[in-house]
């Protein structure tokens, strides 16, 4: 499993890219790990603004339906539009083809909240 150095994790299983006024996001390699073959991804509309923590859409795999928790606070700018036909990029590609989406934020410090590559590998460890 790839944990990129660059990127920060959330305890939900999302990476955040931070681009400075804005992020992108996607979900990690162990989580889509988990989710095994991803078969559909819900994305929110573009201007949607969430908080921190709130469901933002949905990813189903054959196996189950889990929900992408915002692990920042903001408005989304742009979102995976090709995802809709090749969801399974989210597996095959979670840190590059598979991201997501990207938000402006709304609160830049929310990102110092956020796991560490090391961090995060630890409380996957924790949870295995």
């Amino acid at each position: 499993m790839e944990f990129p150095e660059n990127l920060l994790y959330s305890e939900d299983h999302e990476w955040v890219r931070d681009e400075g006024s804005r992020a992108t996001i996607g979900i990690t390699d162990y989580a889509q790990n988990q989710l095994k073959d991803i078969v559909y991804v819900d994305l929110p509309e573009i201007g949607s603004e969430f908080k921190k923590g709130e469901s933002m859409g949905v990813v189903e795999s054959v196996k189950t339906v889990a929900d992408i928790f915002s692990p920042v606070s903001g408005k989304v700018i742009e979102k995976n539009l090709e995802l809709k036909d090749h969801p399974e990029w989210v597996n095959t590609s979670p840190y590059g083809k598979g991201w997501l989406l990207r938000m402006e934020l709304k609160e830049k410090g929310e990102l110092k909240e956020l796991l560490s590559s090391k961090t995060y590998q630890g409380k996957i460890s924790e949870e295995s």
